[in-house]
């Protein structure tokens, strides 16, 4: 029997440009409630940057934002905050 190797996801170098959508149920303050979190945990991000598209429907945003990652704590401290808005369908 062979030993299978399991695919390791790639290692991210910190810091570097790191990519962020999400997504969540349209509303007037949902990309400032969202931008208000990416900033918390990413200060100096350039908001003016980001980017906002409606869904087919309009009944979801997704925002699109690039922030400078500092490590995998920030990451999941963001993510975290993020859904705990009560606002956040899904973060990629």
């Amino acid at each position: 029997m062979a030993d299978r190797i399991e695919p390791q996801a790639p290692k991210i170098e910190f810091p570097c440009q790191y990519p962020i959508k999400v997504i969540g149920a349209a509303g007037d303050d949902f990309a400032e409630v969202i931008c208000r979190v990416v900033e918390k945990h990413a200060p100096g991000v350039d908001t003016t940057t980001v980017e906002i598209k409606d869904s087919k429907n309009g009944r979801f945003l997704s925002l699109r934002v690039i922030i400078t990652a500092t490590g995998p704590e920030q990451l999941d401290a963001l993510h975290k905050d993020l859904k705990a808005t009560g606002r956040v369908h899904m973060v990629l």
